[in-house]
């Protein structure tokens, strides 16, 4: 019997993947943690994040389930595959969590955060401001002589072209949501 000499690497004729799956490419992930909605639970979460030093970049809490006392946190981070996987990991480990879904891998979903965007101005710069809300369907929430607040619902991608449009018309102040995210289609 010959030995098999297989070159690093897979190819056509191998079973078996012998690449290296690490990679350096960061990723942006939405992660929804069905949790017990009881005291320590977000703390114990966030406390995996920080605790490793990865980065959130959106959070989201909100009770779901009244009855059976479940919270939905949808958490935005990035890292790498590998980063990415060993946080589902770590959080599928923790003891008040049901059930952790990538979004991002597992198909398509909708995702939405609220903004409200206060806009300091006068004169042409008013004008402008209302134009480009009409234009981003933002709607006028609360208004003075000297300024107005909008508020914006959509992509966080949507949400950070209004901001960057308003900036010179006089944005002074933002607050967001966070993402609220669902898979598309049945489960």
């Amino acid at each position: 019997m010959s030995a098999l000499h297989i070159k690093r690497g897979s190819n056509s004729h191998s079973a078996y993947n012998l690449r290296s799956t690490f990679s350096d490419v960061q990723e942006k992930h939405t992660l929804a943690v069905v949790v017990e909605n009881e005291p320590g639970t977000l703390a114990r979460v966030i406390g995996l994040f920080s605790g490793r030093g990865y980065n959130i970049e959106s959070l989201t809490v909100a009770e779901v389930d009244h009855t059976g006392h479940q919270s939905r946190i949808t958490v935005v981070t990035t890292g790498t595959p590998q980063i990415i996987e060993q946080i589902k990991a770590q959080l599928e480990r923790l003891v008040p969590v049901h059930r952790v879904n990538d979004l991002t891998v597992e198909g398509p979903s909708v995702e939405r955060e609220l903004a409200l965007l206060k806009v300091e101005g006068t004169g042409d710069q008013r004008v402008e401001a209302l134009r480009l809300a009409d234009i981003f369907r933002a709607k006028v929430v609360d208004s003075t002589l000297a300024s107005f607040v909008f508020e914006i619902t959509g992509t966080p991608e949507k949400i950070d072209a209004f901001a960057d449009l308003m900036r010179p018309l006089g944005l002074v102040e933002v607050a967001r949501t966070g993402v609220a995210a669902l898979a598309r289609g049945a489960e």
